[in-house]
């Protein structure tokens, strides 16, 4: 949990597959800005492929797409926001938001940190290492993760979820290496910068789910995309 938070057991219903869908359309549109052609803008290819994994449709991409490079009339206005504190017991939290307002944004968070302590810009980052990490299944006949990680120019590997790898890149290798690791037969999952905890906080059951509730609190707000916790 040094690395992304995610919510535990979500319901996988109507309302929380179309909240992912805004949030991967927002990434898109922000992403879109520094071209609409994913073959040369690393950001926007890796928002298309999590798009993609998660079954949004070709006409839903594409608008978002133009959306965000300004091709539409409509043309989005989100931008990254980036907020810093901690949870209840002095659990570090990063919170990046993609917002098209941040006068709505910034009262939403001081609320939600009432529970916990609210910082400034540079008070929890410096306690986190910013990365890449891409998460790839193995190729059919299979290939030692160290081998790959060394061949493929990531920094680190450990164990994923569902069976998966997770490779740790430096933040500018993460598109590369990614490009690397499908050459070389693995099947890549998703692939994001992280923010990874150096000095996670261990803590008792009752303590660690007063924070899963805080969390929460914090995941369930419509401009909340991604949430960075220094829990072990």
């Amino acid at each position: 949990m040094g690395a992304q938070w995610k919510a535990k057991g979500r319901a996988a219903g109507a309302d929380a597959k179309g909240r992912l869908f805004t949030k991967l359309s927002k990434e898109i549109m922000i992403a879109a800005r520094g071209g609409a052609d994913p073959a040369s803008n690393p950001r926007l290819r890796m928002a298309v492929e999590a798009a993609r994994k998660a079954s949004m449709t070709r006409d839903t991409l594409e608008r978002a797409i133009k959306k965000g490079a300004g091709l539409l009339d409509d043309a989005a206005q989100y931008e990254t926001v980036t907020y810093e504190g901690y949870a209840p017991h002095q659990v570090p939290v990063i919170v990046e938001c993609l917002t098209d307002n941040k006068n709505r944004t910034a009262p939403n968070m001081r609320v939600l940190f009432r529970k916990g302590q609210l910082g400034s810009t540079g008070s929890v980052s410096w306690d986190f290492d910013r990365r890449g990490a891409i998460e790839a299944a193995p190729p059919a006949g299979g290939e030692d993760p160290e081998e790959a990680a060394i061949e493929a120019g990531a920094q680190d590997v450990e164990e994923g979820e569902e069976g998966s790898t997770r490779f740790i890149t430096e933040p500018t290798e993460v598109d590369a290496v990614g490009r690397e690791l499908t050459a070389r037969g693995w099947t890549v999952e998703s692939q994001k910068l992280v923010w990874i905890a150096k000095n996670p906080v261990t803590l008792d059951d009752d303590a660690r789910a007063e924070v899963e509730a805080f969390l929460a609190a914090i995941d369930d707000d419509d401009d909340v995309h991604e949430l960075f916790v220094g829990l072990a």
